[in-house]
Order: C-alpha cells, then sequence, then structure tokens
C-alpha cells in the first residue's frame, strides 16, 4: 500500500470515529424554539401517532461510547490504520495466522476425524452422537445459516432444510455430495413463448397439483409441456428427478413461490440456483459431520 493510500484510510477511519462523536454531542444540546423534554414535537402521523421530545436512554448512549472506545483500543492494538500494524503486531500473513491454526487443528482435528469415522446416519440418530451433532450446528450456523436461515427453514430460492423435499436426494450419501461438492441447478428461460403459451404451460403446471381453474389451458399446457421439452427434466408425469436435481412439481413445495404469477416467471426468465462446494473449505470430516446435522433436520 502506498504512503498516499494508507494515509487517505487513516484519515477517513478517524473521521469517521471523531464524526459519531461528534454526532451523539450535538444531538444532545438544546436549541432556541425547540420543544421541552416530554413536550410533543408537532410530528403527527395517522391523525394520533405523535412524537415527543425525550432524550434517547442512557444505556443506549454509554453502549454509544463504548463502541467508541473499542474501535480505538482495537484500531491500536491490531490493523486498521493504513499501513500501521498495530502494538501487537499481529498479522493474518506469515507465521503467527499459521501458527495459530496449526494450533486450532491439533486440538481439534482428532475430535473431527474420530466422529467421520462413524456412519452419517448413526450421528444423525444416535443418542450417544448429540455432541456431533452440536459440532454440526455450529458449523451450519457458521457457514449455512446466511442462505437456509437459522432455523433452516430456508427462503425463496434456498431450499427448507427441515422438511422431507430433497431436490437431489435426501439420502445421507446425496447430502454429502451436496455439501461437499456443490449443486448448480438451472431452469431454462423460455423467453420465446408468447403469454398465452406461458399462461397454459401455468396452468398445467398448477394442475398438477389441484390447483389449476382452467381445465381447457391445463390441457393445452400439457401439450406445450411436453413439446418444449419440460418434461425431458421433470418427467412425463413431472415428479422430477433428482439426479439432475429437477423439482417434483406435484408436491406441495415450491422453491421460487407457487403463485400463479411466480410461475409464470419461473417459466419465462428461468432460475439459476448455485450451492457452493464446501469441500475444499472445510475438509472431509468437517463435511462429514455437517451432512450428519443437515440429515438430521428432517427426520425430526
Amino acid at each position: 500500500m502506498t504512503t498516499f493510500w494508507s494515509g487517505w484510510i487513516i484519515v477517513l477511519t478517524a473521521l469517521n470515529i471523531v464524526g459519531c462523536w461528534w454526532l451523539i454531542r450535538w444531538t444532545m444540546k438544546k436549541r432556541a424554539g425547540e420543544s421541552s423534554e416530554g413536550d410533543v414535537t408537532g410530528h403527527t402521523w395517522d391523525s394520533d401517532l405523535q412524537e415527543y421530545n425525550n432524550p434517547l436512554p442512557r444505556w443506549w448512549l454509554y453502549l454509544f461510547y463504548i463502541t467508541l472506545v473499542f474501535a480505538v483500543v482495537y484500531l491500536v492494538l491490531y490493523p486498521g490504520m493504513g499501513t500501521w500494524k498495530g502494538v501487537l503486531g499481529w498479522s493474518s500473513h506469515g507465521s503467527q495466522y499459521e501458527g495459530e491454526m496449526a494450533a486450532a487443528s491439533a486440538k481439534y482435528d482428532p475430535i473431527y476425524k474420530q466422529y467421520a469415522a462413524v456412519a452419517i446416519a448413526d450421528l444423525a440418530t444416535g443418542d450417544e452422537y448429540q455432541d456431533a451433532r452440536d459440532m454440526g450446528k455450529r458449523l451450519y450456523l457458521t457457514y449455512c445459516m446466511q442462505c437456509h436461515g437459522s432455523d433452516a427453514g430456508g427462503s425463496r430460492g434456498f431450499p427448507n432444510l427441515t422438511d422431507d423435499d430433497w431436490q437431489y436426494g435426501g439420502s445421507p450419501e446425496a447430502i454429502l455430495a451436496s455439501i461437499a461438492n456443490g449443486r448448480n441447478g438451472i431452469m431454462p428461460a423460455y423467453a420465446h413463448l408468447d403469454e398465452t403459451s406461458t399462461g397454459q404451460l401455468a396452468e398445467f403446471v398448477l394442475s398438477l397439483t389441484d390447483r389449476s381453474t382452467d381445465t381447457a389451458g391445463a390441457e393445452a399446457g400439457k401439450a406445450a409441456f411436453i413439446a418444449n421439452g419440460c418434461a425431458g427434466c421433470h418427467g412425463a408425469d413431472g415428479k422430477g428427478n433428482q439426479l439432475i436435481g429437477a423439482p417434483n412439481l406435484t408436491d406441495a413445495y415450491w422453491l421460487y413461490g407457487a403463485s400463479p404469477s411466480m410461475i409464470v416467471k419461473t417459466i419465462k426468465g428461468g432460475r439459476n440456483g448455485v450451492m457452493p462446494a464446501h469441500k475444499e473449505l472445510l475438509g472431509d470430516d468437517k463435511v462429514h459431520i455437517l451432512a450428519a446435522y443437515t440429515y438430521s433436520l428432517s427426520k425430526k
């Protein structure tokens, strides 16, 4: 890093800390013409929702001050101010970081290896392996929660891991493969279809779960389903193919939403779902334990 950019970072960081402190002090000052404490400021919403001139709670102010002090102490001890290495001289490069990682590996790797020798199904269900599942939960909360949620219930575009619907299979081996190697699910876009054909195709998909209100449209959509190659992935009966990750269209589980408009959007625009591979990041033993925890979620 050049001297210029180092100085620029130092100035910006320092100004941000000082600016936060100044903003707190400035907002606490009483100004001429300002309403007294406890009075209504004059701002009213929905006819009766009013804003009062009350000070912030002291605990909130003290907590804000503590964060500013913490920031200063941290930047003195550790890198963060340009090329300043900090009083402790800690670095993520070189022997210090590698030494910390080696010490952690020496302590925890034997534990991971011990559980990795046990079958995933046994780790997921055996009472004696609760510690292994707790380790898997911590791994999940670190690496998987951001997409699938802290309760593993998923969200739009990210599968629910607690039900019995598995796009690529719910066996221990399939779950292990998904975590280790990742998945790349592609639904091609059918942008060439006109509005009528797309609507009929959506009606056929709705009919697979007995939700279609247009019988004629669903019949026409069935022909379009075959003609446009949809059956090649989802099967002629619409029950999907776990070998290639083609979803089952006849059940009640929908990854991107089950409304007619959302189904039309999926058909017209396609979908591209990516599950990143974790084998290189975590290693075989941690992936094994993480797979056991994930498998256990759908067995409760």
